[in-house]
């Protein structure tokens, strides 16, 4: 068996509990599935709960990094992955940003 996600460097009780929601509980559980894809589904399942911090502190913790000593080009790659996980996610986000238009008939 596998160590407990607790284990990994950055991810304590509150990611524990919070993987576990979508079926994470080890270490090599979250390797197969892979950040971006747990990110995804924790961000799907806990809507704004879940910030762009829970993936870098899992990706780091993958690598054994502390989540802050992952750089920008490492981050702009997962939010590219992430961008191509969710691409219908981003044009409904992107349509709700957009003013609305007086929609009156008159």
């Amino acid at each position: 068996m596998s160590d407990p996600i607790e284990t990994l460097p950055n991810l304590g009780p509150y990611m524990a509990r919070r993987l576990a929601e979508i079926d994470v509980t080890t270490v090599s559980a979250l390797r197969r599935l892979g950040s971006v894809e747990a990110f995804a589904r924790l961000k799907f399942r806990f809507g704004r709960e879940i910030s762009l911090n829970a993936l870098w502190a899992m990706d780091a913790g993958l690598a054994g990094l502390h989540w802050r000593d992952i750089g920008a080009e490492r981050k702009a790659e997962l939010k590219a992955l992430l961008a191509a996980r969710l691409p219908a996610a981003d044009e409904a986000r992107a349509k709700a940003s957009r003013p609305r238009q007086n929609r009156r008939k008159t």
